[in-house]
């Protein structure tokens, strides 16, 4: 055969080469007079010379990393509704109108996807947890079920009805017992509610006697001793029985009897459903799964009613976008330390449920996350954007060579490089000599990210995208659209939106007039239809009539904006949009997303008032870095110190000033003064609320010594 002969074979695509990487392989190589040789005129060197090419090129064709090929078109991701307004949109991978319902025939309720991965998976490892330095231990799926069933039939003994219509409480931290309590309720068609600490007294007895509970499970004696607290006062005076994983002492008891309360070990009540166990009575997809508690930033928590039917379309939706990209497998496992109260973690846990695949818990102590993490090794990682800025900022703040400094930031440029390009991989020179042990820190094994609950800014996720060089997908939604209504696009790496519309959700915009935001220049407020769009609140009709329109428009509250490529940019909230005397209107969610660049800034809370003409901030630096960070500045002190002294308070303002320019805040967007705050903002001193989001009216009303004493200054 004549050399030119396998060459054109080569450039026509044959040889098992295709065709474009042929074209690329035909511009590498030198150009070749081909009509005036053929192998037999060669030297044996030659020969030789042109069989290491022809091998080394093969083989960089057959390793070369490969682009995620899209399910669509990246400019086009969503696309307009036929017949509907200009701003409502739907996603581009629906072949019409019609909106995702389930993505499996046999997956249309909660109960039905973990029965699938039961069958998948059956004695095949489900739910993990670990004692204090020991590996994780796993509960069976076929266990899992079997539990719920017990315990389930054990809830049936203590009266609790086998319908939509009975509501249990569960008020417990993340665990496998969490899990089996909720399944246990899905198998006889009862309702969940979910209970959590930082709710407060008062609005855990509007909880209470608003769903008129008479069981909760809880996970220990302190939770159960206050509720019980709350009955002997007799302001919950339907609860009954307490249900309590760990063991409860004589003395808790006692109380119950007191007060009418039945308390029982986990193990007593499973030994009543063995006793009768029932046949499942299994949920349909329109019945009532959970009532689910929005812990808000101002008045009493409000039910958001989660249907079987929303939580299928909603976990169909993403398996429906990572379709022939992404295959969740037997053996991923995700790690669970999000509050399960609140839906987002849920929708992990029911996805992962759904492809037979393993959910393992925290020790229950986030201060020990990291070892869990690292002995769990988890493929999948749900995260919101706190965390994310943290794992940033504790990267750039360990690269205190310059030479290293520099090789990170040289890295991340050619990682980026790639991203742009549509490849995604964790195997690159660049990961094995700068980023392996960054990867390792969290597992190594990381295959998905998914941030929600809140913007992140795009320089955070274009960097760790780069670096710990798996999927990083951003979703947007809310309680009560089941956690998520738009996500972004396989293939898409682009940053600073929020993606297109989920294939269960329509996304239309509306007018804000007295802010100027106007759906006709694809701004406005965002709503969302569908059938992951919940019920309505729990018995009150005024607040359901306020979120949901006449035509089933869930009214967000959110600010949003269209892109020319179909996806979604989050402006603000429009609640906590507000004017200033001169009649500028201010977003601060936007402006402390730009803020929490700044190195030395871990917590950031922007405040203004109608009555003022500028912004102050109260912001938390971030202990890890801000010593160091003084120090290079000329600044000696503890970190307590370092909070008072009014020099460092200038310079921290001056590196936010500049980082908000850089950002492009306007002037009048910038904070003038600032107050150093040295204890973070936490759940625990209820400053935050269990999905990590600032509890601004709480926050106002700590600082306000502070807020008056800053604004008390000669005006600006």
């Amino acid at each position: 055969m004549h050399f030119q002969e396998w060459f054109r074979s080569i450039r026509s695509g044959g040889a098992g080469v295709k065709a474009g990487e042929s074209d690329d392989l035909w511009r590498l190589l030198p150009s070749f007079p081909l009509s005036s040789f053929s192998l037999s005129s060669l030297s044996p060197c030659s020969l030789v010379g042109i069989g290491a090419l022809a091998s080394l090129t093969a083989y960089w064709l057959v390793t070369r990393p490969r682009p995620m090929r899209p399910p669509c078109d990246l400019q086009a991701q969503s696309v307009a509704v036929e017949g509907g307004e200009l701003s409502c949109r739907r996603s581009a991978l629906l072949k019409d109108d019609t909106l995702l319902d389930f993505y499996y025939e046999d997956t249309k309720t909660a109960y039905e996807m973990f029965q699938r991965g039961l069958r998948i998976s059956g004695s095949g490892p489900c739910l993990g947890f670990r004692k204090p330095g020991q590996p994780y231990e796993w509960i069976a799926y076929s266990e899992v079920a079997e539990q719920a069933q017990v315990l389930g039939s054990g809830l049936l003994a203590k009266g609790c009805q086998p319908n939509p219509q009975q509501f249990v409480g569960i008020f417990a931290q993340n665990r496998p017992e969490w899990i089996i309590s909720e399944l246990a309720c899905y198998t006889y068609s009862m309702a969940v509610v979910p209970l959590y600490e930082t709710l407060g007294v008062e609005a855990m007895v509007h909880i209470l006697n608003l769903a008129e509970i008479s069981l909760v499970i809880c996970d220990c004696e302190e939770k159960a001793s206050a509720l019980l607290e709350n009955k002997e006062k007799g302001v919950t005076p339907s609860l009954s029985c307490l249900v309590l994983f760990n063991d409860a002492g004589d003395a808790l008891v006692k109380r119950g009897e007191a007060c009418g309360v039945e308390i029982l070990k986990l193990a007593q009540i499973m030994d009543l459903g063995r006793q009768d166990l029932k046949d499942p009575v299994p949920p349909q997809p329109q019945d009532l799964a959970v009532v689910c508690f929005t812990s808000g930033t101002t008045g009493k928590p409000k039910g958001a009613m989660i249907t079987h039917g929303n939580i299928a379309s909603n976990t169909s939706s993403v398996i429906k976008i990572l379709e022939g990209s992404f295959v969740i497998r037997q053996e991923d496992v995700s790690i669970s330390y999000l509050p399960l109260a609140h839906m987002f973690e849920r929708m992990i846990q029911v996805s992962m449920f759904c492809h037979g695949a393993r959910v393992g818990f925290y020790q229950g102590d986030i201060s020990l996350l990291t070892d869990d993490i690292k002995t769990l090794k988890p493929t999948f990682f749900p995260v919101v954007p706190r965390l994310l800025n943290r794992i940033y900022d504790k990267i750039l703040g360990s690269m205190t060579s310059p030479m290293w400094r520099a090789l990170l930031h040289y890295a991340v440029r050619r990682k980026q490089a790639e991203l742009s390009s549509g490849v995604v991989r964790n195997n690159s020179l660049w990961d094995k000599l700068v980023f392996n042990r960054i990867q390792a820190s969290l597992g190594g094994n990381l295959r998905f990210i998914l941030t929600a609950s809140a913007p992140i800014s795009p320089t955070v996720l274009s960097f760790l995208r780069a670096v710990l060089g798996c999927l990083i997908f951003e979703g947007y939604g809310q309680t009560e659209c089941t956690a998520g209504c738009t996500f972004s696009m396989p293939g898409d790496w682009t940053a600073g939106h929020v993606g297109a519309p989920l294939p269960c959700a329509m996304v239309k915009l509306v007018d804000i007039v007295e802010m100027n935001y106007m759906a006709k220049n694809g701004e406005g407020e965002i709503c969302i239809r569908g059938p992951s769009v919940f019920r309505g609140y729990l018995k009150d009709p005024e607040r359901t009539q306020e979120a949901l329109d006449t035509e089933g428009w869930l009214h967000s509250g959110d600010v949003g904006q269209w892109l020319p490529n179909g996806t979604l940019r989050i402006v603000d909230r429009k609640k906590h949009i507000f004017k200033l005397s001169q009649g500028e209107y201010i977003a601060p969610e936007k402006i402390e997303n730009v803020y929490m660049r700044c190195v030395s800034v871990l917590q950031v809370f922007v405040h203004g008032d109608s009555l003022q003409s500028h912004l102050i901030g109260i912001v938390v630096p971030d202990p890890e870095v801000f010593t160091d960070w003084t120090k290079e500045r000329g600044f000696v002190g503890s970190y307590e110190e370092l909070c008072q002294n009014p020099d460092v308070q200038k310079a921290v303002l001056e590196d936010m000033t500049a980082v908000g320019k850089a950002g492009g805040l306007k002037s009048f967007e910038q904070v003038k003064d600032l107050y150093l705050h040295a204890e973070m903002f936490s759940v625990a001193n209820g400053l935050l609320t269990p999905t990590l989001k600032s509890r601004r009216v709480d926050i106002r009303r700590v600082f306000q010594e502070q807020i008056s004493r800053m604004y008390s200054k000669t005006p600006i």
